[in-house]
């Protein structure tokens, strides 16, 4: 059930969704209480199938990898994403240089500022106290959907509350290790902050679910209330 999305995605390609399907989907199964035989056994299982996964990467995603090991390796190529949003998060430094006075981002040195590298863009302006500012308001709705997941009786929306905090965790993270070179340059939009419709859309939904499960977090469902499917 993980691996189906899993793979459907990465054939788009998008590396950055079947990333998330699969650091959820695990993420779950792990809060879930299944054994850990079955995550050593998938362990093993991606580490086998490793060399096999790199030749089907396209060369494009190939470069992504080897310019995290070597940023400068091709400055004006595919290291000029990861070039220019360092380069524009050092030059924020402490305070900032104020909205829509940045220059990497405004003068258009900063690629894809409005989605994937909005983070950039917002530590460039606000500086290193405004994008830690931003942090700690995503720490602070990722405890509240944590304390709700906690306090439901029931595990299936326990389940629900807490799969939407992972969600929205590998989201943040990802984007924000991104842009700072901590990993390759995947596809993957900041959460509640980037543009897009879609993005902003299913997030609000997700957050509708969890909202839903501490509403009912009284409520007791038993296996045998599931239904003929279950």
């Amino acid at each position: 059930m993980i691996g189906v999305p899993t793979i459907l995605a990465l054939g788009q390609p998008d590396l950055g969704t079947a990333a998330l399907f699969a650091i959820v989907g695990c993420g779950l199964l792990f809060l879930a209480g299944v054994s850990w035989l079955y995550f050593i056994g998938g362990l093993v299982g991606i580490i086998a199938v490793l060399p096999h996964v790199w030749e089907k990467l396209h060369d494009y995603q190939k470069e992504r990898v080897l310019t995290l090991i070597e940023p400068d390796r091709d400055p004006l190529g595919s290291g000029y994403h990861i070039l220019q949003s360092k380069i524009a998060i050092g030059s924020g430094g402490l305070t900032g240089k104020g909205f829509m006075h940045s220059t990497q981002a405004q003068l258009n040195f900063l690629p894809e500022k409005h989605t994937d590298f909005i983070f950039t863009m917002f530590a460039e302006e606000m500086g290193f106290i405004g994008a830690l500012s931003l942090l700690a308001l995503y720490l602070l709705v990722l405890l509240f959907i944590t304390y709700m997941a906690l306090r439901c009786r029931s595990t299936f929306p326990r389940l629900v509350a807490a799969g939407m905090g992972l969600c929205l965790f590998t989201y943040v993270f990802i984007n924000i290790a991104m842009v700072t070179g901590l990993v390759p340059v995947v596809g993957v939009p900041l959460p509640l902050v980037s543009y897009g419709g879609t993005s902003m859309l299913t997030m609000m939904a997700g957050l509708g679910f969890v909202l839903n499960a501490h509403v009912n977090r009284a409520t007791r469902i038993r296996r045998e209330e599931y239904g003929p499917l279950w």
